[in-house]
């Protein structure tokens, strides 16, 4: 039996009634020349050849800019490529992936790199996209579209064949698939598929491989893999690259802009039969959009987007209030209690736990030695039911961090330079596990850890992990009083397996940029001219708002007012807590006098400026920001150019009033 792409619901497809698919809309290729995207909307058609070059890392920032995610329903498929950057500019405007009759996108390497939002494929769907074919995939973006029901592939010889109408099997978008995502897929959706294993109609494998050496990841995914739903068995002897399986979770957690779409997902596939499993172990997190209504723009508003971000806050307040969630919700003075990533590793996360979250940079908290990944909305949703998660077992990339950092180089010079190596640039950490290994670590607390392997998300990486020690150990004890011994198991067996292994000189890395437009766009400071004047500094976000990196500001600070020198004119200086944690830290230390003496505007916990939801970002074009987050891919932050920085550069660029 065949079938058209004319779904029948929105979390199916006919995969669940046949074995072969039809397409009957159109091509978009995502070209580099925004003219042949133009040809495209009016009606072109254009061959393969003709539309190259496609365009490569399409992220999910241009799929759908963070203020279209303050939608969570069927408008999401008015925007779909709306910030697509192409030459400079912005070809595709609202509505013209329905207009243009489309079924099938096309682009390059890396589609769907940047945030785990599954808002992007989302709003492709509802554009009425049923195919995404690309080189290569994130793999957080893919799962998503497989989650959807959205089919993805990397065989550009179906191009052709949807052209002359052919029906195309099923087969075709499952082949090397491990077998739980096929079956979704075959399923037409995780939901779909969610319903008929919990209700005992599929049978899903486990592995049985014997004893064998394994890596950290490896050891915490076996320990934790689902034998029995019905029992909650858990445990295999052990697991391997490319196994597909189900691990119970530890915490789950969602921010404003995911928990409405969940909520609204569960109440469509389950209604008033909706039970969450174990809510004390669900967490949601009002970080994002705390500060939005002090930086969105009278156009934004006249479009009545500061209403459309209200709801998600509500919508939040209300799911939790009715399934007892803990809500980490907005403060008396309109800041967020903390960023998700910072307080779930002030507070919660733990060495050899499973965290999934509804972010790229969940990674962050593998700092303590758990496995903490990014999932998207119908993933969260399913596990807020059922309490796990699948994962097709990721192989681990291991960076050994041979020697010691040099004083003044941190963690985030570190990683820009990871980043900027070829190996990572051409997408070698894709989908992987970065296990941070070497004898750097010894010297590298745990809030620095948190920035490597928070900021596997920009490799592309599965997820980040450092194996538990002593300055776990500690970490714990000063942030929660928590007496954690470190167990015998928490590390990579001596003869693991492990995709690659990346070896590190860190005395020999100096303190790094990246250049405007992509986090791997690094290059050493001392390489840079001395005249790039910085119109904004900013210090913040999960990444860089953490109690070290204050202490890298403060140091920065201290050193330079006590030299007389001050913050030029043109110069706004930013600085946000990640969390109230934090904040009251350095109220503690007695931080805080000197950045308000060096005219530091200082700011709340949230999300903020990392996501142009908040003070820091740029205005205009012409604009310069040096700052501490982890992306700064084009308009994130604002319309202006942002250079990456470890805070303590983001300091002395401030006072230096230029990159230095």
């Amino acid at each position: 039996m065949e079938a058209s792409c004319a779904y029948r619901g929105r979390l199916c497809h006919p995969g669940s009634m046949s074995d072969s698919v039809q397409f009957q809309g159109r091509i978009l290729f995502l070209c580099g020349d925004p003219e042949k995207l133009r040809r495209q909307v009016a009606g072109e058609d254009l061959a393969l050849e003709e539309a190259r070059p496609l365009r490569d890392q399409v992220g999910t920032d241009e799929i759908t800019p963070p203020w279209v995610s303050y939608f969570f329903d069927a408008r999401l498929g008015d925007f779909p490529y709306i910030g697509l950057k192409c030459e400079d500019q912005f070809p595709l405007g609202e509505g013209s992936v329905k207009r243009g009759r489309f079924q099938v996108s096309v682009s390059g390497k890396w589609r769907g790199k940047g945030s785990s939002r599954e808002a992007s494929p989302y709003a492709e769907w509802c554009a009425g996209i049923r195919l995404v074919l690309a080189e290569s995939f994130d793999h957080v973006y893919q799962q998503n579209c497989q989650n959807l029901g959205l089919l993805t592939s990397t065989d550009f010889g179906l191009i052709e064949r949807i052209r002359r109408g052919e029906s195309i099997p099923l087969s075709e978008f499952t082949t090397g698939l491990d077998p739980i995502t096929r079956a979704i897929v075959e399923q037409g959706g995780l939901f779909a598929f969610s319903r008929a294993r919990m209700q005992g109609e599929i049978q899903v494998p486990v592995p049985r491989h014997g004893k064998r050496p394994m890596t950290l990841a490896e050891k915490i995914l076996a320990r934790n893999t689902v034998v029995d739903p019905a029992s909650n068995t858990l445990g295999v002897e052990s697991v391997r690259p490319g196994d597909g399986i189900f691990v119970n979770t530890h915490w789950r957690f969602s921010h404003e802009y995911v928990t409405p779409m969940a909520a609204s997902f569960l109440q469509q596939a389950l209604g008033e039969r909706l039970k969450l499993k174990d809510p004390q172990r669900i967490l949601a997190f009002r970080d994002h959009l705390n500060f939005l209504d002090r930086v969105m723009n009278e156009e934004r508003r006249a479009q009545g987007l500061m209403e459309v971000a209200e709801r998600l806050k509500h919508s939040q307040e209300a799911f939790c209030a009715r399934h007892g969630v803990r809500l980490h919700g907005e403060q008396p003075d309109g800041s967020a209690e903390g960023i998700s990533h910072v307080l779930m590793a002030e507070r919660y996360a733990m060495p050899g736990q499973v965290v999934i979250g509804t972010d790229s940079h969940t990674p962050h908290s593998g700092a303590l030695g758990c496995l903490a990944f990014g999932v998207g909305t119908t993933e969260i949703a399913n596990a807020f039911v059922t309490g796990d998660v699948r994962v097709a077992v990721p192989p681990t990339l291991r960076v050994r961090l041979n020697r010691r950092l040099r004083p003044g180089v941190s963690a985030k010079d570190l990683v820009l330079h990871l980043l900027s190596l070829p190996f990572i640039r051409g997408g070698g950490a894709l989908g992987h596990v970065v296990e941070y290994q070497g004898e750097a670590l010894e010297w590298i607390n745990t809030d620095e850890r948190a920035t490597l392997t928070n900021m596997a998300a920009e490799m592309g990486g599965f997820t980040g992990i450092v194996a538990p020690d002593t300055q776990t150990v500690r970490f714990l004890w000063e942030r929660r009083h928590s007496d954690i011994p470190v167990e015998d198991w928490m590390h990579s067996d001596p003869d693991a397996e492990f995709a690659h292994t990346l070896e590190v000189d860190c005395d020999k890395i100096q303190p790094m940029a990246a250049r405007p437009g992509d986090p791997g766009n690094g290059v050493a400071l001392r390489e840079l001219p001395d005249s790039i004047r910085i119109d904004l500094a900013y210090a913040g976000s999960c990444t860089g708002g953490k109690r070290e990196d204050l202490q890298q500001v403060y140091e920065v600070v201290r050193w330079a007012l006590d030299r007389g020198l001050t913050v030029p004119l043109h110069v706004q200086f930013f600085i946000q807590f990640g969390s109230e944690d934090v904040r009251r830290h350095a109220l503690r230390m007695g931080w805080i006098s000197a950045l308000e003496e060096a005219g530091a505007r200082l700011l709340g916990p949230g999300c903020g400026a990392c996501i142009h939801a908040g003070p820091g970002i740029s205005t205009h074009a012409g604009q310069v920001t040096v700052s501490a987050v982890n992306r700064n891919f084009p308009g994130r932050s604002g319309p202006g150019q942002v250079w990456l920085a470890s805070p303590a550069t983001v300091a002395a660029s401030a006072f230096a009033g230029r990159l230095c």
